[in-house]
């Protein structure tokens, strides 16, 4: 082997090896499922890894981009290991179910009035969803609060 086709393949290594280590310095690392997480359940941080992604990548697309942001959450539809996690993948737990009786308030001042309803949509904190009024049975639209009771009327 000649001293030149050493020395060229040395400086092949080395701009090869400041590609890899400049790629590597791009990669950003993101949120990924650790194991298949099934719509409706709960998210935890134990389920939760990080993989290394091209830098840019959770500003190029709608992902999640901390662990943080997923803790507390469920998912919405199946999360697979190792891929990313699509904003619209995840929803804050239900706090209302579809079909159960609770309570919806209507305060106004000084004024605060409760009555029985009907969750004819499930809904987590902030949801709009409708209800309907177990005695008059008049269908209303209300927001779903912390407590798990719906506010009705205006805000």
């Amino acid at each position: 082997m000649k001293l030149g086709s050493v020395s060229g393949m040395v400086a092949t290594m080395a701009a090869a090896l400041v590609a890899l280590t400049a790629t590597a310095a791009l990669a950003e690392k993101l949120p990924v499922a650790a194991l298949t997480i099934y719509p409706g359940q709960p998210i935890s941080e134990d389920m939760l890894t990080e993989q290394a992604f091209t830098d840019g990548t959770s500003a190029a697309y709608p992902v999640v981009a901390t662990v943080d942001e997923l803790v507390g959450k469920v998912a919405r539809r199946t999360l697979l290991p190792g891929k990313l996690i699509a904003r619209t993948a995840i929803g804050e737990p239900e706090l209302v179910s579809r079909g159960t009786i609770v309570r919806a308030v209507l305060s106004t001042g000084s004024l605060q009035m409760r009555t029985s309803v009907v969750a004819l949509q499930g809904g987590g904190l902030g949801s709009v969803i409708q209800v309907r009024n177990v005695d008059s049975g008049k269908v209303i639209t209300g927001v779903v609060q912390q407590d798990g009771t719906v506010r009705v009327g205006t805000p």
